[in-house]
């Protein structure tokens, strides 16, 4: 069965953009995460995202209104969560989606094959994956870095079952890669969902 996988960084207290939806303290930093990214898109048969970070990869990767735009990063379908209208990226396959995340899963799992489902971001729509039962891990760098307020890495409580650590491993300048496996909450004591 596909696994859904919420691969992201996250500054030290749990933000994964600052307050102004900026990534330059993470960009700060060089050298890669010794493979792990291969590892997961080699794997991943369907890329999930919600509109805020589909924008930010318009905006500082694919800059698709200059002269010579960036292709799309992704060879896999992209679902994009929505409540707005947004414009695709020609030759990309780009799908837009909205509401409830159940049905628009039951569609990715009908093109992922064996392969799994990248969970990108933000963190509230990794928040409604899980609060359907429908993320199964955490694979979090952290970084050497405190925001004090924006984006938060995932807004719910997750207490009961808490999560179970797979692994932990520091790379580079000061990161630690947090692998985590999402408990499915047991039955008759649902979880709370937003904090």
């Amino acid at each position: 069965m596909p696994r859904t996988i919420y691969f992201t960084a996250s500054s030290l207290d749990g933000f994964i953009a600052d307050a102004n939806n900026n990534l330059d303290w993470l960009l700060q930093f060089e050298g890669d995460d010794e493979g792990a990214y291969d590892g997961l898109i080699e794997n991943t048969g369907a890329v999930v995202m919600g509109s805020t970070t589909y924008e930010w990869l318009l905006d500082n990767h694919i800059h698709p209104d200059s002269d010579s735009p960036n292709p799309w990063p992704y060879e896999q379908p992209t679902w994009v969560f929505t409540s707005r209208k947004l414009n695709g990226i020609p030759g990309a396959d780009i799908r837009f989606a909205g509401g409830d995340v159940r049905p628009v899963y039951d569609k990715i799992l009908q093109v992922v094959g064996d392969k799994n489902i990248w969970m990108v971001g933000g963190g509230e729509l990794a928040g409604a994956f899980h609060d359907e039962g429908l993320l199964d891990e955490l694979i979090i760098s952290v970084a050497p870095v405190t925001l004090g307020g924006g984006a938060p890495l995932l807004p719910r409580r997750i207490a009961g079952p808490h999560l179970k650590l797979i692994s932990a491993k520091s790379w580079g300048e000061g990161f630690v890669t947090i692998h985590y496996e999402v408990p499915k909450p047991k039955a008759g004591r649902p979880e709370s969902r937003a904090t």
